[in-house]
């Protein structure tokens, strides 16, 4: 198995080393990944201006530009095969429900499989004291359990894992996106020639209390897998037909 592996921690991460180091048991690896950190980069592609590619070991590039570049990039030409899956991660912080939205982490895994592979986002449920090893090992598990069972072209699941020893953690579910809430502040500062500046932020104020979620899963200890999709139509609504009915023009 050819797997592809990026962030958007930047290419030194100590979770995508971790992954590098796991996933060598499996398959072969190249590596294509943001020179440094594009965390909530969502799925923001570089068009007004070139791109640098830095070979820093074999198999294992930095690029001057998104979590998205990277991936279209190594799809696109950069590398001299195809892989069979892409992999990003291990992202430092959960990417759970809205997060989804904003997340680098999240976006390369969906470039994969716009580009028509299979793809997986994974991420560590936590902000300090990172341990990956049990978090390397589930996505290692799970991509071996792909390379023996197959798994359709596109397909997108996102691991959040808590930050638990293996031995602690109770498993793993298949979970549905939930809803995290944010308090939604905009810090206004004023910089030493008198101009306006700004900072975009909000604290962690939980999550809805909704059985079969991601944040729950996790919340109970738990590695939540979610299935994504890249399709954003409301089904429900165009069936139903609740919008304004009229003839223009």
């Amino acid at each position: 198995m050819v797997i592809l592996i990026s962030n958007d921690d930047g290419i030194q991460s100590e979770g995508l080393i971790a992954l590098e180091e796991s996933f060598r048991s499996i398959g072969e690896i190249y590596t294509v990944a943001p020179d440094r950190a594009q965390s909530s980069m969502s799925h923001a592609l570089t068009l007004h201006r070139p791109l640098r590619v830095h070979e820093i070991a074999p198999r294992k590039m930095a690029v001057d530009g998104t979590p998205v570049d990277c991936v279209k990039l190594a799809l696109t030409g950069l590398l001299p095969v195809r892989p069979d899956l892409v992999v990003s991660g291990i992202n430092k912080g959960p990417n759970l429900g809205d997060d989804i939205i904003y997340s680098g982490t999240v976006s390369a895994a969906i470039e994969g499989a716009l580009l028509g592979l299979p793809a997986i986002a994974v991420s560590l449920v936590t902000f300090k004291d990172f341990d990956f090893r049990a978090a390397a090992e589930f996505a290692t598990h799970l991509v071996s359990q792909i390379q023996q069972r197959g798994i359709p072209p596109k397909t997108l699941l996102n691991v959040n894992v808590p930050p638990l020893a293996k031995e602690a953690l109770k498993g793993w579910r298949m979970t549905r996106m939930g809803k995290r809430h944010y308090s939604e502040n905009i810090i206004e500062r004023v910089d030493p020639r008198g101009a306006k500046y700004y900072w975009i932020g909000g604290d962690d104020l939980g999550f809805a209390q909704e059985d079969g979620t991601d944040c729950i899963a996790v919340h109970e200890g738990y590695v939540s897998v979610t299935p994504l999709q890249v399709d954003l139509t409301d089904y429900k609504l165009l069936q139903n037909n609740t919008l304004p009915n009229f003839s223009w023009p």
